[in-house]
């Protein structure tokens, strides 16, 4: 696996070619026509590009070409200086001179010096004439032996790309079907020819995948002006510090999380992070600090903003609910922080106490939620009063394949995303209570509600009856899916098995039904729903007894 630097240095490389092809092409326009503005302009953004970027990777001989160049056509722009006589053949040295320091890089070799170069380039900025040489004869011996090169990489518009990986899927779903009948008839030429094409399908699948994926720096690296703005706006002190930015995600995915991030991190400077004077009289430095960190979990990416400010006052947020009328006081007793803290995702729900640029205009924390439900991921809050604040954005890697758990329910096959899959467990009706109309399961310390699976899809506009455990009969089997720091068990006929699906959008009119997910096809041929958890949690909420 290559290195971030060794990533670097190749974007570095292509648009540096791409660059140095643009300033040749521009310049030759000028020569044609010095009135030429567009031209100018192109040649002073590039040369501006260039040197901010080769400054950046450490190449400061190309910086400081490309800054001086920058500052002849600065000129010429402002009328100070026109394209005209000795000026021309500078310039174009410098095109040419800026085209070998770069292929001199590309090829690890010391590129040319640009000594005599930056001092004629500095004698035009002063007005006076650089130092020509005749070099007619180098430039016969250079044009011969010149060579046009192309950079390794290929730029590819997203969306290619995501037809690509749709193609794959369908792929996928045909590779699992012909797997399946090549075992079912048994002829071992089939089978091994049905084996072959499932890791063919298998490695083209992860290798548009990996085609997808960027560095979680792209977005984290345009955090710090924004940081810096906000911080200015809400007058207070903020050091920000930003962790695995080398991590890799789906493009998509990023560009997804991109509003929802800057909420985030908004919202950490407005309400989480205090004052310089609060911090003080709080005994804590009077610069609060901002954290933005990605890291790997097995096949999820956790993206983290961690504040160390006045956290969540749990008891505030719970009378809020009451007032909103979200939760009954008596209700909200028996909630544990957690589900306390829930009440904050809640469309509109708000604890600004006025309007401002940040914070306090009704889009909230909800809109967060739903990006990151959009993608079957989750959305985490941790805190701690005085402390700090810990958001946790919990994501796929890619959006194309998901693992899932696939289960029977009346004799069809339904899958439910590990995502939101926290375990799954068998019981006895013993080990079942009714307590309020609602079946509870006691597991590692927690009392889990649990619902029939079947009783909740059929419930239509009517609340769910209350629960009689007499109907139960034999063991249960129980999926207990997680969302919003909600559990809730699930008791479905059997269990199948795990397995990666390509999830395909539902066609109308069946996506109006927001209780599914998407559909995916399995290697027998059967069409298996697949079960939008957040919907499925939230419909239980509205219809328990």
């Amino acid at each position: 696996m290559k290195s971030r630097e060794e990533e670097y240095r190749e974007i570095f490389m292509a648009e540096a070619l791409e660059y140095y092809d643009a300033m040749s092409r521009h310049i030759s326009e000028l020569e044609k026509d010095p009135t030429d503005e567009k031209a100018l302009n192109e040649l002073f953004r590039l040369m501006h590009n260039l040197k901010a970027n080769a400054r950046a990777m450490g190449f400061n001989d190309i910086g400081e070409v490309a800054h001086r160049m920058e500052t002849i056509f600065g000129l010429i722009r402002s009328k100070e200086r026109t394209f005209s006589g000795s000026l021309v053949p500078v310039l174009f040295t410098g095109v040419d001179t800026i085209g070998s320091m770069i292929r001199g890089v590309d090829r690890d070799e010391p590129g040319p010096s640009p000594d005599l170069l930056l001092h004629n380039l500095d004698l035009l900025v002063e007005g006076q004439e650089p130092i020509l040489e005749d070099e007619s004869d180098k430039n016969s011996d250079e044009d011969a032996s010149r060579k046009l090169e192309l950079s390794d990489l290929v730029y590819i518009q997203i969306k290619k790309l995501d037809h690509l990986l749709n193609l794959v899927g369908e792929l996928i779903i045909d590779r699992d079907r012909i797997l399946t009948l090549s075992q079912e008839i048994g002829n071992s030429a089939l089978q091994a020819a049905a084996s072959h094409l499932f890791r063919i399908a298998d490695d083209l699948q992860y290798s548009v995948m990996d085609a997808r994926l960027v560095n979680v720096g792209s977005l984290f690296n345009k955090f710090p002006r924004v940081v810096r703005d906000v911080a200015v706006a809400e007058k207070k002190e903020v050091e920000l510090t930003i962790n695995g930015q080398d991590i890799q995600i789906d493009r998509n995915i990023l560009q997804i999380i991109t509003d929802a991030l800057l909420h985030l991190v908004r919202n950490a400077i407005g309400h989480g992070l205090e004052t310089p004077a609060e911090r003080k009289r709080a005994g804590k430095p009077e610069q609060g600090n901002l954290t933005l960190s990605a890291q790997t979990e097995r096949d999820d990416v956790l993206i983290q903003v961690i504040d160390d400010g006045k956290g969540i006052d749990v008891e505030q947020v719970r009378r809020k609910a009451v007032e909103r009328g979200l939760v009954s006081a008596e209700v909200s007793r028996s909630l544990d922080a957690h589900a306390v803290r829930a009440f904050l995702f809640e469309p509109g729900f708000s604890m600004a106490k006025e309007v401002t640029d940040i914070s306090g205009r009704g889009v909230g924390l909800d809109v967060v939620k739903l990006a990151i439900d959009s993608l079957g991921g989750q959305l985490r809050v941790d805190s701690v009063l005085g402390q700090g604040t810990t958001f946790t954005l919990v994501l796929p890697t890619s959006i194309a394949v998901k693992g899932a758990l696939l289960f029977e329910l009346e004799e069809r096959s339904y899958a439910i995303p590990l995502m939101h899959t926290d375990s799954v467990v068998s019981l006895q009706p013993t080990q079942l209570h009714v307590v309020g109309g609602i079946l509870m399961a006691r597991l590692l310390g927690e009392n889990i509600p649990v619902v029939d699976l079947r009783k909740l899809l059929h419930s239509n506009d009517g609340p769910l009856l209350p629960a009689v455990k007499s109907e139960l009969a034999g063991r249960q089997d129980i999926i207990i899916v997680n969302y919003n720091n909600r559990k809730l068990g699930l008791i479905v006929d059997r269990f199948l098995r795990q397995q990666d699906i390509v999830i395909k959008p539902m066609s109308k009119p069946l996506d109006m039904i927001d209780l599914f997910g998407g559909v995916t096809l399995l290697g027998s041929g059967q069409v298996c729903l697949v079960i939008d958890v957040p919907a499925l949690t939230r419909l239980f909420l509205a219809k328990r007894p």
